[in-house]
């Protein structure tokens, strides 16, 4: 079985359309929960998840309802599990996931042209489980790690991906791995949904942070 449910925040929608249910779900062990970020992933995801032979939660970013690419059948990505180096870098590790991914582009982007650190972009893709081996095989190689998602600070995704890379990780570390994410309060109106979301300038401030460590 396979449930789509539109999930996130950005287009100035009623405040409880908008939240970010992932912690909720990826506590239940079996269940499988996935995220696209981009209008191949979308499709193939999908398309993966029906086939597969575990129950998902398919987080359907309603953000890129609106996103457009022109793609070529039968699109093929990487498997359901694997996350997916989006963009390489070499002094920080930037994760996120759904809206975040464009966002933490965005942000190496920006951090590019002002002469600033170099980000290494991990799209995680499925939520639980979640593919460490690609997360950790990035920060061994640059030493920092900055986790950006939508959902509150407290006991959000970005607490359990910062506990395991200080758990499989240490030794590799140059800084403790930091988080920009939404606010711990509820999601406030569309009005000012745009200062509660992470942004690129807090994923950038985030970043320097980290790097002055």
């Amino acid at each position: 079985m396979v449930i789509r449910i539109p999930s996130f925040g950005g287009i100035g929608s009623p405040e409880h359309h908008s939240e970010s249910p992932e912690t909720y779900f990826v506590h239940t062990a079996g269940l499988r929960v996935v995220s696209p970020s981009t209008p191949a992933d979308a499709y193939s995801m999908l398309r993966e998840a029906i086939a597969g032979d575990d129950p998902t939660l398919y987080l359907e970013p309603v953000r890129h309802y609106w996103a457009r690419k022109d793609v070529e059948f039968p699109i093929v990505t990487e498997p359901l599990h694997q996350a997916v180096v989006r963009r390489p870098g070499d002094d920080v590790t930037v994760v996120a996931y759904g809206n975040m991914v464009r966002v933490a582009l965005d942000a190496a982007e920006a951090a590019v042209e002002d002469n600033g650190p170099s980000l290494e972009v991990i799209d995680l893709r499925s939520l639980s489980p979640i593919d460490f081996d690609t997360v950790l095989a990035s920060v061994q190689k640059t030493g920092r790690c900055v986790v950006v998602h939508e959902a509150s600070r407290t006991l959000g995704l970005g607490a359990e991906i910062a506990a395991v890379v200080h758990e499989r990780a240490f030794y590799h570390l140059q800084a403790p791995v930091l988080r920009a994410t939404g606010f711990d309060t509820p999601y406030p109106p569309a009005q000012i949904e745009g200062h509660w979301l992470p942004g690129v300038e807090r994923v950038l401030d985030t970043v320097l942070a980290v790097m002055e460590h």
